[in-house]
């Protein structure tokens, strides 16, 4: 499989904090800093156009996680697979049709957890 079929891009990377006031500290410098927009969850602080998420607490990942988006997630998985990536099937989000639209990979790289998001 060629991996530009797969069109990696980054979608957003995520930045552990340890509680709810320290996410908002950073959410909010981030928005100082680069006049980015800021959007509240239930768990996080989406920052810019959604690419930094700023935890609420302490996530997947020693220092966070890093969102790549695909073409296909089950393609993609395929792919790294093959290359020695294993996965996280408890973390596993399927779409409607049981299709997996999210999953993380298994082990950190370099302190973040990386996930695959499907797109669109």
């Amino acid at each position: 499989m060629d991996v530009k079929e797969l069109g990696f891009e980054l979608a957003h990377i995520g930045i552990n904090q340890t509680d709810t006031a320290e996410g908002k500290a950073t959410a909010e410098l981030l928005c100082s800093l680069f006049g980015f927009a800021c959007r509240e969850t239930e768990g996080s602080y989406f920052v810019g156009k959604d690419e930094f998420e700023v935890m609420k607490s302490p996530f997947l990942g020693e220092l966070g996680h890093i969102a790549i988006r695909t073409t296909n997630t089950e393609k993609a998985m395929a792919y790294l697979k093959e290359k020695g990536i294993e996965f996280d099937m408890s973390t596993a989000n399927k779409g409607p049709g049981g299709e997996i639209r999210v999953i993380y990979f298994a082990k950190d790289i370099a302190g973040f957890r990386i996930h695959l998001t499907q797109k669109g």
